[in-house]
């Protein structure tokens, strides 16, 4: 997209406000030429944090509804349904993706996994109708067979 030179001013605080896409390609643009003085920088630093907290709240997510759909796997063997098994090969696939694409939330995943867990537990007692203490305080999964593509509770 071509950008009008006269049109555009970045440090303008009206034009984040004004037109998102705009900003951004102009931001792209300044930064390529390296026009450093005409950024947006509080805009654009905190566009950078919200990046890195969206990344986060993916693999929450992603985490999540894996850890759930593994539960209802175990403790519901008679509603097993192809449906789940997508559901969790799905979620896996985004949790490989995000580490590919950005190896360093590997650590983050570790690090949320118990956390998550009781998120799921929560979750799949809700959806199955089952009391919470059908499905045990401490996670029956550890991160690696989680993610293990092959695997699925019996």
């Amino acid at each position: 997209m071509k950008i009008p030179e006269t049109s555009v001013k970045l440090n303008s605080t009206n034009l984040y406000e004004e037109d998102y896409y705009l900003w951004l390609v102009a931001t792209e643009k300044s930064l390529r030429e390296g026009k450093l003085t005409e950024l947006d920088l509080v805009n654009l630093m905190e566009e950078i944090a919200d990046m890195g907290r969206s990344e986060k709240r993916a693999i929450e997510s992603n985490l999540e509804i894996l850890l759930m759909h593994l539960l209802k796997y175990k403790y519901q063997p008679e509603k097993r349904s192809n449906s789940w098994r997508y559901t969790i090969k799905e979620h896996r696939n985004r949790l490989k993706k995000s580490f590919r694409d950005s190896p360093s939330l590997k650590g983050y995943f570790n690090q949320i996994f118990d956390q998550c867990y009781q998120e799921a537990r929560d979750l799949a007692a809700t959806e199955t109708g089952l009391v919470l203490d059908t499905f045990p305080e401490k996670c029956p999964f550890n991160p690696e067979t989680t993610l293990n593509p092959d695997y699925l509770p019996e």
